[in-house]
């Protein structure tokens, strides 16, 4: 397919323009012409085209400083395709620092307070990136070591395979608690086992690895799409918006847009924003059906019990039981239940009357209904129900 690029609005910093590339849905260039788009520009100035808080996660593949030394070469002195570009190269670790606290301010600007940033790196950068989130006050939730099943070999044989690189997953602040983590889609997706902080995955090669014109890599440090999958799994929604502001060839917009996410990439490389845009306009979409989460029960809308009394789901005065009848309280107009002299919240009244330390009142309270006895956490599912209609 040839790349095909509709310019569209140019951003508030004139050095940069924003792109669409052919094949995206038409409803991202509506009220929000950066929707699914790409802008062309310096990420620090190209940034300045989006609103504040506009952003739901960020995951950012900056230039590692690998402060190659010279050409590198195989035992058979073949040359090794490494990364050599202009644009990984500082001056010195203090140029490098100030770069990297310049993309995180403007990053957090438009990052939503319950969105979170995801970084890469290798041990040449990684851990002057995590300093700086901290200096900046972001609060570190997990790093993450990504064990590549087909690492580089060291070549020199003077140090360690490099068989890893690390992911930091922060949030703008630790005073945001409200950020999106699927934790259940993630243990149902690992056979039912937690998952870990430890990813096994290839890097990218054989048909998903881009190539240009002449047969060689479109980019050098392109990841695999499995990685991004796995990361806009675990913390974003369908209809979120997520931004790379050093898009490259376009892993981040590709897998955005097959899982039903909307994306935002920066790129100043005009060759690698047309392999993108190619790579990005063949993605097919998956249905609404494949793409819903599996959530728990801490996923859901937090419910009182004193909602249903206010709904008038239950009067003041029923009787409660529970299941088998041994024990009885009555609701009282504030929503609390009393028993034999004492008055408590439906937990703390259910821990009291059978003599444990805990009690979830939801399962343990029933009401009568046409002289049947049913839990009352049947009400709060009714209430939630009607708050899902309503989002």
């Amino acid at each position: 397919m040839s790349s095909v690029l509709t310019k569209t609005k140019p951003s508030r910093n004139l050095a940069s323009q924003a792109f669409a590339p052919a094949g995206l849905p038409a409803r991202g260039l509506g009220a929000k012409p950066w929707l699914d788009t790409i802008i062309k520009g310096d990420c620090v100035a190209a940034l300045e085209a989006l609103p504040d808080h506009s952003v739901d996660v960020i995951f950012a593949d900056p230039p590692y400083n690998l402060q190659l030394g010279g050409a590198l070469h195989r035992p058979d002195q073949s040359l090794v395709d490494a990364v050599d570009d202009e644009w990984d190269q500082f001056a010195s670790f203090e140029a490098y620092d100030a770069f990297t606290r310049a993309w995180l301010l403007a990053c957090r600007r438009v990052l939503k307070p319950t969105g979170t940033l995801w970084v890469i790196g290798s041990y040449h950068n990684i851990f002057r990136v995590g300093a700086t989130l901290q200096d900046l006050h972001f609060w570190i939730l997990n790093d993450i070591v990504w064990r590549k099943t087909n690492p580089m070999p060291n070549f020199k044989g003077r140090r360690f395979q490099n068989a890893h690189e690390t992911l930091i997953w922060a949030s703008p602040s630790a005073k945001h608690k409200g950020y999106t983590f699927n934790y259940d889609a993630m243990k149902a997706a690992n056979d039912d086992v937690q998952m870990r902080s430890d990813w096994l995955f290839p890097i990218c090669s054989g048909s998903e690895r881009l190539k240009d014109d002449k047969g060689q890599k479109a980019h050098p440090t392109q990841k695999p799409e499995a990685l991004l999958a796995r990361i806009l799994m675990a913390s974003t929604k369908p209809g979120d918006v997520v931004l790379d502001p050093f898009f490259g060839s376009g892993t981040t917009g590709a897998v955005a847009k097959r899982l039903g996410r909307h994306f935002v990439g920066i790129e100043r490389e005009q060759a690698y924003i047309d392999a993108a845009s190619r790579r990005i306009a063949a993605v097919e979409p998956l249905g609404k059906a494949t793409l819903s989460v599996l959530t728990g029960k801490k996923a859901e809308p937090r419910v009182a019990f004193n909602v249903l009394v206010e709904s008038d789901m239950i009067k003041p005065g029923t009787v409660l039981t529970d299941a088998r009848r041994r024990h009885s309280a009555i609701v009282r107009a504030d929503g609390t239940l009393a028993s034999g002299g004492e008055a408590g919240s439906i937990h703390r009244l259910g821990a009291r009357v059978q003599g444990l330390d805990a009690c979830n009142g939801w399962t343990f309270w029933h009401f009568e209904e046409a002289g049947v006895l049913k839990p009352i956490d049947t009400l709060r599912a009714q209430v939630r129900a009607g708050l899902e209609k309503l989002s």
